[in-house]
């Protein structure tokens, strides 16, 4: 019976010896993976990134674009049409139609002007074009600056994510060697060093979804910074907690004030007002003035003239076109209007929206940090005291080890949701939120 107990116990520590060789590869991997990233990457701030993002993102470059080129538009939108010229050749023979010095050689020039007030009017639209197509890249700006800031954390996240891991990775060897020791001495059963060994291998694949976040959030935070996604990325900054957010009506305010995108409606509002205007201008007549110079056939008394003309349209026989394109305008005017009821009603649900969920992190975080963390620090203190003088099983203590981390991980992803849910209510109200008082700092770096 002895010889059995012996032979167990040499088969059971070959095969954890054996079983830990893969878990030694899979642990160093982030190690291999800095073999691929350069390490010497400077760690990039969080107003770093948002200020390279605002410079090179390609959403907001084509929007820039779109800027410039209706600004282009403002000069020509104000500026008369071409002149023309004219030659006409009155009264040539047919049987000669060579014989230019037979008839009347006519040169003009012609140039249309609008009607009193109409080319202001347009050259008014035409910035009321630009700057609704400003508000339009401010509105993207700060979408991207919030998208930036909500990967910041997301990376920063994964960076402590990486460094618990480690630490679990220590408490699983810590536990197995204790329950491998206790083991061979007959303390416990030969079920607490398998359950040991389980709970190291079941680490590999935790490393592994990791990794792979990591990767993805690299890839979407180099793509907001216009470069290639697979270009080595390194982050740190700190969380800062809020004691007490906004009130909302407070949020109300200040978004009516800033968001972009009601500042791009109310321009679109003014426009339809011009464009209205400008359609009541129908009725005021344009003008053409032609001036010209003539050469007489030969033998004719005065061989040298000048010709002057005028030519007016008559808008006031076309008053169902004109009527029409009035009650146009106006009609659009109206639907600007609508469209700012609604605007203004959605703005108001995503800060709504952003203000419950920005809350309840905020307590959840709190919860975390003043409560379980140190419930769960306790808690593992006193299983593993226990432990270690046989007042309790192997699974106990793996239980207090389990419950330890995943708290200390939900209180990593508190951080992070916290911030994410800032960002989202700072794009909702369109400005940097009131000054927040910090209560609790945890500063990381992000080192793959």
């Amino acid at each position: 019976m002895k010889s059995a107990r012996i032979l167990i116990f040499l088969l059971l520590t070959w095969a954890a010896a054996y079983a830990q060789a893969p878990i030694e590869t899979a642990v160093v991997s982030p190690a291999q993976e800095h073999e691929v990233r350069p390490a010497d990457a400077p760690a990039m701030a969080l107003e770093q990134l948002q200020a390279a993002a605002l410079e090179a993102n390609p959403e907001i470059r084509a929007l820039a674009g779109g800027v410039g080129a209706t600004q282009a538009r403002v000069p020509a939108a104000g500026a008369l049409d071409d002149p023309s010229v004219m030659y006409r050749g009155w009264g040539v023979p047919w049987h000669q139609p060579w014989s230019f010095d037979q008839a009347q050689n006519m040169f003009s020039v012609t140039q249309n002007f609008p009607g009193r007030g109409k080319r202001a009017l347009r050259s008014r639209i035409a910035q009321q074009d630009v700057s609704i197509a400003k508000f339009m890249l401010e509105a993207k700006k700060r979408e991207v600056a919030a998208r930036v800031r909500t990967a910041f954390y997301g990376l920063l996240r994964n960076s402590e994510e990486l460094r618990l891991h480690e630490e679990q990775v220590a408490l699983a060897r810590q536990g197995m060697e204790a329950a491998r020791i206790k083991y061979t001495v007959g303390r416990v059963p030969q079920q607490d060093v398998l359950k040991a060994q389980i709970g190291v291998t079941r680490l590999v694949d935790h490393l592994l979804k990791l990794q792979q976040d990591g990767r993805l959030m690299r890839v979407e935070l180099n793509t907001l910074l216009g470069r290639d996604p697979a270009e080595p990325l390194e982050v740190s900054g700190e969380y800062v907690v809020a004691t007490e957010l906004p009130p909302l009506a407070e949020l109300e305010r200040i978004a009516l004030q800033n968001r972009p995108e009601l500042a791009a409606v109310n321009a679109a509002i003014e426009r339809s007002v011009t464009k209205t205007q400008l359609a009541g201008k129908a009725y005021a007549p344009d003008y053409s003035v032609s001036l010209g110079y003539m050469v007489q056939p030969i033998g004719s008394t005065f061989r040298n003239a000048y010709m002057a003309e005028v030519s007016v349209n008559l808008p006031w026989l076309n008053r169902r076109k004109h009527d029409s394109e009035i009650a146009e305008a106006r009609a659009e005017g109206a639907a600007w209007k609508a469209e700012y009821q609604s605007q203004r009603a959605t703005v108001f649900r995503e800060i709504q929206e952003a203000l419950i969920r920005a809350e309840t992190a905020k307590q959840m975080l709190e919860l975390y940090r003043d409560t379980l963390r140190p419930q769960v620090q306790t808690s593992l203190k006193a299983a593993t005291a226990a432990y270690r003088n046989d007042r309790t099983d192997f699974l106990n203590l793996l239980d207090s080890q389990n419950a330890f981390l995943d708290v200390e991980y939900a209180y990593v992803q508190a951080q992070s949701d916290y911030e994410g849910r800032l960002a989202d209510l700072e794009r909702a109200v369109g400005a940097p939120l009131p000054a927040r008082a910090p209560a609790a700092a945890t500063t990381a770096e992000v080192k793959p």
